[in-house]
C-alpha cells in the first residue's frame, strides 16, 4: 500500500489535500446557506430552493463546456481560472445582505464548480497509471469526506446558519490553494502529459458522441433521479429539522448529522469500495440508489433522533455505492480524448441537484415540516426513478464488453 502511495503524482497529492481542505471551509458555510435565508432574511421555503438550486442549475448549463473546453485549452489553465474565480465568489457570499446577491453569487458558485471539479478528474486520470486510478479516485472521495467530518461543526461554533463570515474564510482557503496548484504545474510542468491539440474533439461530434453512447446516456439519465435523492440532504432536510415542531434545535441535529454522513463515509468506503469492485460497475449504483430512496422514506417518520441518524447511515451507504465507483466507470466508458468531455457531461446529473431544493421546497409549503410523510414519500418516489434507467444500463454494458472481448479475441 505504502509503494502505491508514493507512485501517486505530486499533482494528485497537490488536489486530493486541496479538495480535503475545500471541503472543510464549504460544509462549513453552504449546507447552513437555506437555514440562513429563511431564518435570518425571512425567505419562503420556495424562495430558498429557488435560491439554492440556482448553482446546480448554472452547472447543468456549464457542465459539459467545463470538462470540453479543458480538453481544448489544457487542464492546468482552466484549473487556475476557476478555482481562483471560486476564492472571489466566497468573498462574494461573506458581503451579501439581500437575496437577490445571494441569486447571483450562488449562480457564480455552480459556474466555477462546474468547470474545476471535471477537470480536476480528468487530470487526475490523465496523470495516474491505470493500475493506481481506482485507488486515486477514492482517495479523493475520502477527502471530500474527510473535510466534511469536522466543516459542519466548526460551521455550528462559528455561527454560520446566522451569519456569512465563515464565507470569508473560505474564500482565503481557496487563494491559497490556487496558488499551490500554480506551483505544483510549475514545478512538474516537464511530468505532465502533453495534449495534442490537433485531435481535440468539435464541440457538436463531442456531443453527438457522449449523446450516441447507448450506456452512457441511461447513466446520466438514472443519476439525474440518484442525485434528486441525493440533494435531499443538503436542501430539504436541513429546512425540514430547521422548522419541525418535533425538533428543538434541528440546526444542531442537522449538523451532527452532516459530521455522521461524513464519518461514516470514511468507515465504510473501503470495505465497501473492495467488495463493490468485484461486481460489475453498475450494481453499486442500483444498489446506492435503492439505499437512498428508503432513506428518504425514514427521514419522514418523525421517530426521533435514534431514527434520523440511523436514517443518515443508510442514506450514506447509498451515497458511498453510488460515488465511489462513478469516476472509475465515466474512465471505463469514455475515450482517452473524450475523457474531459464525459467527465464534463455526467455534470448533467446535476439536473438532480436543481430540482432536488425546488421540489422540497414546494412540498414543504404544501404540506409543513409537520408532515414529514406527505413530504419524503415522494422524494423517495422520485429517487427511485433511476433504477429503470441504470438497470437498462447494467444490461447494454454487458452486451458492450462482451462483444469487445469476442473481437479481442478473434484478432488474437
Amino acid at each position: 500500500m505504502k509503494q502505491h502511495l508514493r507512485q501517486i503524482h505530486p499533482l494528485a497529492w497537490t488536489i486530493i489535500i486541496g479538495t480535503m481542505f475545500g471541503r472543510l471551509v464549504t460544509s462549513m458555510s453552504i449546507p447552513f446557506l437555506s437555514i440562513y435565508l429563511t431564518q435570518v432574511l425571512g425567505a419562503s421555503h420556495s424562495q430558498t430552493g429557488l435560491t439554492v438550486a440556482v448553482s446546480s442549475l448554472a452547472g447543468v448549463l456549464i457542465s459539459f463546456y467545463g470538462g470540453y473546453i479543458s480538453d481544448i485549452f489544457g487542464r492546468k489553465i482552466v484549473m487556475l481560472v476557476s478555482v481562483f474565480g471560486w476564492a472571489c465568489v466566497f468573498f462574494g457570499f461573506s458581503s451579501a445582505q439581500h437575496l437577490w446577491v445571494f441569486f447571483l453569487v450562488n449562480t457564480l458558485n455552480g459556474l466555477c464548480r462546474a468547470v474545476f471539479e471535471p477537470t480536476s478528474r480528468a487530470l487526475l486520470s490523465d496523470i495516474t497509471p491505470p493500475d493506481h486510478k481506482l485507488l486515486v479516485f477514492n482517495l479523493r472521495y475520502a477527502a471530500v469526506n474527510l473535510g466534511v467530518v469536522f466543516g459542519p461543526i466548526i460551521g455550528l461554533q462559528l455561527g454560520s446558519a446566522k451569519s456569512t463570515f465563515p464565507f470569508l474564510i473560505a474564500g482565503i482557503v481557496y487563494i491559497a490553494y490556487g496558488v499551490v496548484l500554480f506551483m505544483q504545474f510549475s514545478a512538474h510542468r516537464a511530468s505532465l502529459p502533453v495534449r495534442a491539440k490537433a485531435h481535440a474533439p468539435q464541440l457538436r461530434e463531442a456531443l453527438a458522441t457522449t449523446g450516441r453512447d447507448r450506456v452512457f446516456l441511461p447513466v446520466l439519465l438514472g443519476t439525474i433521479f440518484c442525485v434528486l435523492g441525493y440533494g435531499h440532504f443538503s436542501s430539504t432536510l436541513a429546512q425540514y429539522l430547521a422548522v419541525n415542531p418535533h425538533f428543538s434545535n434541528g440546526g444542531r441535529i442537522f449538523s451532527y448529522m452532516l459530521s455522521l454522513n461524513a464519518v461514516t463515509v470514511l468507515v465504510v468506503q473501503y470495505p465497501i469500495v473492495r467488495t463493490a469492485s468485484k461486481f460489475p460497475p453498475l450494481v453499486p449504483l442500483i444498489l446506492g440508489n435503492i439505499c437512498v430512496a428508503l432513506s428518504m422514506l425514514l427521514f419522514g417518520l418523525n421517530g426521533g433522533v435514534a431514527l434520523l441518524m440511523f436514517s443518515v447511515v443508510l442514506f450514506t451507504i447509498g451515497e458511498v455505492l453510488l460515488f465511489t465507483m462513478m469516476d472509475m466507470l465515466i474512465d471505463r466508458i469514455a475515450k482517452p480524448e473524450w475523457k474531459g468531455t464525459y467527465f464534463g457531461t455526467i455534470g448533467f446529473n446535476n439536473l438532480g441537484n436543481v430540482m432536488a431544493p425546488i421540489l422540497g421546497g414546494v412540498l414543504l409549503d404544501q404540506f409543513g415540516a409537520s408532515n414529514g410523510p406527505a413530504v419524503f414519500v415522494p422524494l423517495a418516489l422520485t429517487t427511485a426513478l433511476g433504477l429503470p434507467f441504470l438497470i437498462t444500463a447494467h444490461r447494454r454494458l454487458k452486451i458492450r464488453e462482451s462483444a469487445e472481448a469476442a473481437i479481442t479475441s478473434q484478432s488474437a
